[in-house]
């Protein structure tokens, strides 16, 4: 009798725990890397980028901000589910690895080194290196315009020193702590010209402030082509695909482009095929 007992009261308590096991399990958040919706999903963009990814008193906004939202749509995840993550240049493959964010939409150009490291969707977008300059500056048609040219470009960045080496040699190279910064000498004349990828200038020059002072140079000194990262061996590089094919297919990428880059008069190229890669 006593055996029974003692059994009759374990049966209860594992019965107890094994409801409160799956209660548990009810309860828990997708983390997003299946995606299948539901829950959470964590999205790394640029905070600090006009036009490309920004965090505003109203939100979040910029072409790889309508870009991700699309994506996670797809994914299964409304609007007030993504989770935004700032990642800076430096940081973007390290927060996929170590599972941060599910995945990076910031200007993320694809290159092999990169992709020895994450895994790539796309690419969503052909960028090109450019210059901004005055909307009334003649004088710099081409490249080889900028020697003897103040030509700016963010600390840190390789942007001018690439023009320098390779095309201007001549060209006085001047490094200032933010794009903004740049925009504020080009406008001042402090500069001549500011140099990154056409679509980061398009969407500064795209800002109500500076609409109508700059022009692209259109120059189209290399090729970027923009990824979506993933962690390395993620089923969600397939499914961002598929969601891309989507996005270009109904519109909504051509949509993303005017809304974002459109008041700068940028040219963008056509939307790039999955997996095309140019070099």
């Amino acid at each position: 009798m006593k055996l029974r007992k003692v059994t009759a009261a374990s049966a209860v308590v594992l019965a107890l725990a094994v409801t409160a096991t799956a209660c548990g399990s009810d309860n828990k958040k997708d983390s997003g890397s299946s995606g299948s919706g539901g829950g959470k999903i964590t999205v790394g963009i640029k905070f600090d980028q006009p036009g490309i990814g920004q965090k505003t008193p109203q939100g979040y906004a910029g072409f790889d901000v309508d870009v991700a939202t699309y994506v996670a749509g797809k994914l299964g995840y409304k609007p007030d589910q993504i989770q935004w993550k700032e990642t800076k240049s430096a940081e973007r493959e390290n927060a996929l690895s170590r599972g941060d964010v599910d995945f990076i939409a910031a200007s993320y150009s694809i290159t092999p080194a990169r992709q020895q490291k994450v895994d790539f969707a796309g690419p969503y977008l052909l960028a090109h290196q450019d210059v901004l300059i005055r909307a009334g500056d003649t004088a710099i048609k081409s490249p080889s315009d900028l020697n003897s040219k103040k030509l700016c470009s963010v600390t840190g960045s390789t942007s001018a020193q690439n023009v320098h080496d390779k095309l201007a040699p001549k060209a006085q190279l001047q490094q200032y702590p933010t794009y903004s910064a740049c925009l504020t000498g080009l406008q001042n004349k402090a500069i001549d010209a500011l140099t990154t990828d056409d679509s980061i200038l398009a969407g500064y020059a795209s800002q109500a402030a500076f609409k109508g002072k700059f022009k692209l140079g259109g120059f189209k000194m290399t090729n970027e082509n923009y990824g979506i990262g993933v962690k390395k061996g993620s089923d969600l590089k397939a499914k961002i695909n598929t969601a891309l094919e989507a996005m270009v297919s109904d519109g909504s990428w051509q949509k993303a482009v005017d809304k974002n880059f459109g008041p700068a008069n940028y040219k963008n190229e056509p939307a790039p095929k999955i997996g095309n890669i140019v070099s």
